[in-house]
């Protein structure tokens, strides 16, 4: 699991948006840009050539099926 100071200090280095962490996937998701940046070995990998594009369906959920986000 990711830690909570972690992710509420993280920004999408693409939009500077907050982040959401989705645990299934292992992803911290931007909706903003609508990338998804990988977490290997429980380091958040924030850079946009390793990130996955969101599909457009995900882009529009809510933050519902994430675990936390840093939004305030």
């Amino acid at each position: 699991m990711l830690d909570k100071r972690l992710l509420s200090m993280l920004v999408c280095p693409v939009s500077k948006a907050p982040l959401e962490y989705d645990r299934e996937r292992s992803e911290l998701v931007c909706r903003a840009s609508g990338l998804a940046y990988p977490i290997r070995d429980g380091i958040p990998v924030m850079l946009e050539s390793e990130a996955r594009k969101l599909t457009a369906e995900e882009q529009l959920k809510t933050n519902k099926g994430s675990d936390f986000s840093n939004k305030q």
